[in-house]
């Protein structure tokens, strides 16, 4: 059994690819998200046992929302529902060529951000778990949040339950210290969480913003990465966290809104060895060339679910092939709009093959 937990939102977004100047007044698009429920999602479709524990305010849009989480295969049964609080939103501005997106939160006073760690109850919902997935979305909300969040890794640690963190930073968020900025923030309450956990998980802005760990010669916005500085990078976190079994990290190169390559990297911290994919057929790195990009939100937890799954799945828990699946999981994510990535195992099964094609299956 799998358990996240976090802050699920409304995603809001103009049609097509249209800016909010150019939407509103007018339609738009309405789905869910949130790092660690796009996590639960993708593991529930992929047939796995997973539970989500949140706090939402009791109202019928937030009843909507989690219908559709429990719609997934999502367990739903130890979300806390408040009466004060509010549902988080946040709105995203789709990118194209030479224009990123753009994303806006409003999640001030949100149920998650105001609920403290004595409103869930933690050990029943750790009953049956081996996995615990957080990320530091969730403490950058607020300092309930964050001690919320920090208090049901200690229980899971106790219970004897795996920890996987994704670093996730999000500069917009780290806001509620009144003198610490929001790095010192994120370093200081993050260097609390670290030493609990088994995974981590991130990519080299995560690395500099909450590590101040650099890799060399590397420039995201030019679309040029030097691969083997990545190496350098994991190892450098795994020896400052001991706990630490492996380290992953996603290897984006932005070459443009539309186009990216995308890969990744799995260090396995006992034989001290990392592994990178997609490789060629002749068993060379090369990164997936993802063009016409429909949706890269949600891509850094498709990947983070992919890899859960693949550790826990016989046939791909070694640690090359669970590398592999967590890369072709979170490209063919590029192709969903919305958060969740809805695709099957059997897909990612197909593009880990070499099935790269894009044909009607029929």
């Amino acid at each position: 059994m799998f358990l996240g937990f976090g802050e699920v939102m409304m995603r809001v977004c103009p049609e097509q690819r249209l800016r909010w100047r150019q939407a509103l007044p007018g339609r738009v698009e309405v789905t869910w998200g949130g790092g660690e429920a796009n996590v639960c999602a993708s593991l529930a479709m992929y047939g796995q046992p997973v539970r989500y524990v949140t706090a939402l305010p009791d109202n019928p849009v937030s009843r909507s929302l989690e219908q559709s989480l429990r719609g997934l295969g999502v367990d739903t049964g130890h979300i806390y529902w408040r009466e004060k609080g509010r549902l988080g939103v946040y709105y995203v501005e789709v990118g194209a060529n030479q224009r990123g997106s753009t994303v806006l939160y409003d999640r001030d006073h949100s149920a998650v951000s105001q609920a403290t760690v004595d409103e869930y109850d933690f050990d029943t919902a750790l009953e049956g778990v081996k996995w615990v997935h957080l990320s530091g979305i969730t403490p950058a909300i607020s300092e309930a949040a964050c001690g919320a969040n920090l208090e049901l890794a200690r229980r899971a640690r106790e219970a004897g339950a795996s920890i996987s963190c994704d670093l996730n930073y999000r500069n917009k968020l780290w806001r509620w210290h009144p003198r610490l900025s929001g790095r010192e923030l994120a370093r200081e309450c993050m260097a609390e969480l670290l030493p609990m956990v088994d995974l981590v998980i991130g990519n080299e802005e995560d690395a500099a913003d909450v590590l101040d760990i650099h890799p060399e010669k590397t420039d995201v916005t030019r679309g040029q990465l030097e691969v083997d500085s990545y190496q350098q990078v994991a190892r450098l976190i795994a020896e400052r966290y001991p706990n630490l079994s492996r380290v992953a990290v996603t290897l984006r190169e932005s070459v443009s809104a539309d186009h990216n390559n995308w890969s990744g990297m799995l260090l396995d911290v006992a034989s001290d060895q990392c592994f990178l994919a997609p490789l060629s057929g002749e068993g060379n790195y090369e990164p997936y060339q993802v063009n016409d990009i429909v949706d890269r939100v949600g891509a850094g937890d498709s990947f983070a679910a992919g890899l859960l799954h693949a550790l826990e799945s016989e046939d791909f828990s070694e640690p090359a092939m669970a590398i592999r699946f967590a890369v072709a999981a979170s490209c063919l994510k590029h192709s969903i709009k919305g958060d969740f990535n809805f695709v099957s195992q059997q897909e990612v099964v197909a593009l880990v093959s070499g099935n790269a094609s894009g044909r009607v299956q029929r």
